[in-house]
């Protein structure tokens, strides 16, 4: 690990293009969240990791937050997350996210977690029981969880689906050919049967693809087939930027252009949601990415979640 950080430090941070930017349009949903987290001290992914989409994931009552811990127990050449040895299981923390979203007033709560392969279960409890805790205390409240793979097992998986997200995500991220060298802890096909397992438990499925780290536009034509042929629902394609110099330098910047060519392919493919674009983030607009996606596939929405069901605008991190 440490001579794959070396190497990537000898090339130094890149220069960002144009339209990798944002506007930062601060609605009053979106002030009213900012003072409420900071009063309150709460904690979401979205401020800590300073994503460029926070306004308008706020200003929708949306955030993501993460679980597990600080620190992952493996280690993929484009995550910010640090690589360690974990901090002691919290088993209250379920409840505190819950009381999060609560506090807040979200209308989707999209919660990740780092790998724990150092636990009996790698997580899955804990992942199980924070999607409960929500629409327990939250009954409006839609839940995304975005996992791991839990190294394939099972066991694991089942007793995540049986906490019924309205998302089960899990995230590809790259192609075959790069797959290996850049999340070495992973297998490719293993998460993509983790998503048809999903699949066939009857949740909807979502993943993710980030370009920029070296690939072929044939091969992300590839993955999207290999994923909708897995049974993937949903999609979301970004453009790698790079934490810090320690990570994989970009080996190029995606045009707004390719990325509208993607989102048509990907549709064409077969997903019924579909959002690529330079800011695009796995878990960016995804409570209306759900509510399209079930419309798209003819499926009821429950009347507790009807208010995700509405227009959107043009989302910000799509334009060109």
């Amino acid at each position: 690990m440490l001579r794959i950080e070396t190497r990537n430090t000898q090339t130094p941070i890149e220069h960002k293009p144009s339209w990798i930017k944002t506007r930062a349009t601060m609605g009053p949903e979106y002030r009213g969240l900012q003072q409420l987290v900071k009063t309150e001290n709460l904690h979401t992914v979205c401020q800590e990791a300073g994503c460029p989409n926070i306004f308008e994931c706020w200003e929708d009552r949306e955030a993501t937050f993460l679980i597990g811990g600080a620190q992952c127990t493996r280690r993929c050449d484009f995550c910010q997350i640090d690589t360690g040895k974990p901090s002691a299981y919290d088993r209250d923390e379920p409840r505190r996210v819950a009381d999060s979203v609560l506090r807040m007033a979200l209308r989707y709560a999209t919660v990740t977690g780092v790998a724990r392969d150092d636990l009996d279960d790698e997580g899955a409890w804990l992942h199980a029981e924070t999607v409960r805790a929500i629409h327990e205390a939250n009954p409006e409240t839609g839940v995304e969880i975005l996992a791991t793979d839990f190294s394939g097992n099972p066991e694991y998986l089942d007793t995540v689906f049986a906490s019924r997200p309205e998302v089960f995500a899990h995230n590809v991220e790259t192609v075959p050919r790069l797959f290996k060298r850049i999340r070495p802890a992973f297998r490719y096909e293993r998460s993509l049967g983790v998503l048809t397992r999903a699949r066939a438990a009857g949740l909807v499925t979502k993943s993710n693809l980030i370009l920029g780290m070296g690939e072929e536009p044939a091969e992300v034509l590839t993955a999207l087939e290999d994923l909708q042929a897995a049974g993937t629902d949903i999609i979301t394609i970004t453009q790698y930027l790079r934490p810090s110099p320690r990570h994989l330098p970009v080996a190029r910047w995606v045009r707004p252009e390719e990325f509208l060519d993607l989102e048509v392919a990907a549709r064409e493919i077969g997903f019924s949601g579909v959002l690529a674009g330079p800011l695009v983030r796995s878990s960016y607009r995804a409570g209306r990415l759900w509510a399209e996606t079930m419309r798209t596939q003819g499926r009821p929405i429950p009347d507790a979640l009807a208010h995700l069901d509405r227009a959107a605008d043009a989302p910000q991190a799509v334009r060109a």
